[in-house]
């Protein structure tokens, strides 16, 4: 019989978290047949990292004849719009493998609600580590430098690949609307997003959002964009921390100002000595780590793009990221979501928009 409650393979597996169980039956009927090995007996455990989308680890079958496969869905309640898109990031992940092979691929889309409750897709299973807030034991627990330097390097070299993408010969040119002006719509809907989440005054955002508007740069030339990019949305081999072997959470994935993404990284990138930025940062204040500074030249020197303008986006990322935990928060606070991890979610916002205050130039 198909059970949910079996225990997890992986540290990273757990039991499906209450309120975010999967109907099994539902979904083994639903994907018997349209996936090789799918007429098997059907496990699932909930992947427990991440703070927004849902993601699950789907077993089929057992011994030699077990396959996996990854199943990605919204999160519950109401989502702001434009994000959480499961259908952007299918499209995106069903052929970007072919031109970027750290993306896994994307194998079959579902609407219908009936299945789970909210649209989803299955894609392969990619083995790696995810470092989070600290450095795993496998590459030194924090203490060994060449590790951390690679951790650095790895995060800034693939963003760069991705920018180097040419996106037509895989059907991704048509991705998103008007890519030249994507800086601008990226500033107006993050500022519409944080007055849709307010649980309160917070007037420095509504400074930080303002100067925002009015200091608007010329972007480069559109590239494709993750949009989330983060060491903690990439996985490294297990021995060697400079070798990326997927890259997750593309549900924004489009075409854009690739600057955006660099400030998006780097706001999140503290130095030593500085206050920690965001909520789990990376681990960039170790021993042998880039600086925020280095990196950015790492970027510049590979992609061949100029960073004069590069402290409005770090003021931008560091913005929007507030705005994410806010809309977190305003979640929680609503009841949307009964996961107590979010419960500090608002405090750590209002921190990051007094971060972004800060760094204006």
């Amino acid at each position: 019989m198909a059970r949910s409650d079996v225990p997890p393979a992986s540290a990273e597996l757990i039991a499906p978290r209450p309120g975010e169980e999967l109907d099994v039956a539902r979904v083994a009927a639903f994907l018997a047949g349209r996936l090789p090995g799918s007429e098997a007996p059907l496990e699932i455990a909930q992947f427990g990292g991440g703070h927004a989308n849902l993601t699950y680890c789907l077993h089929f079958g057992s011994g030699d004849a077990r396959v996996e496969y990854v199943l990605r869905r919204p999160p519950s309640g109401p989502v702001a719009p434009g994000s959480h898109d499961m259908g952007r990031e299918y499209r995106a992940l069903s052929v970007l493998y072919r031109a970027f092979p750290y993306a896994p691929r994307a194998y079959l889309y579902c609407n219908d609600l009936s299945v789970i409750g909210a649209p989803f897709f299955v894609m392969e299973r990619r083995r790696g580590v995810v470092v989070r807030g600290a450095v795993p034991a496998c590459f030194g627990g924090g203490l060994d430098r060449e590790a951390n330097r690679k951790l650095s390097q790895v995060v800034i070299d693939v963003l760069a690949e991705l920018h180097a993408v040419d996106p037509a010969p895989i059907g991704l040119d048509g991705l998103g609307k008007d890519p030249a002006r994507f800086l601008e719509r990226q500033v107006r809907g993050w500022t519409a997003r944080f007055e849709r989440a307010r649980t309160g005054e917070i007037p420095v955002a509504d400074e930080v959002a303002r100067w925002l508007a009015d200091e608007l740069p010329v972007s480069p030339e559109p590239t494709l964009l993750h949009n989330d990019w983060r060491l903690d949305n990439m996985a490294v081999a297990e021995d060697d921390p400079g070798r990326c072997v997927a890259v997750y959470d593309w549900d924004m994935c489009t075409l854009g100002d690739p600057l955006c993404d660099l400030g998006t990284l780097l706001s999140q990138w503290a130095n030593a000595g500085e206050e920690g930025a965001g909520f789990a940062p990376m681990p960039s204040t170790l021993p042998g780590f880039l600086t925020r500074e280095q990196a950015a030249r790492r970027y510049s020197e590979r992609s061949g793009r100029p960073l004069e303008a590069f402290p409005y986006y770090l003021v931008f990322g560091t913005f929007k990221m507030a705005v994410v935990l806010q809309q977190i928060y305003f979640r929680y606070q609503r009841g949307q979501t009964r996961d107590e991890r979010f419960a500090g979610m608002g405090q750590a916002a209002e921190q990051l928009f007094r971060l972004a205050s800060h760094r204006r130039p």
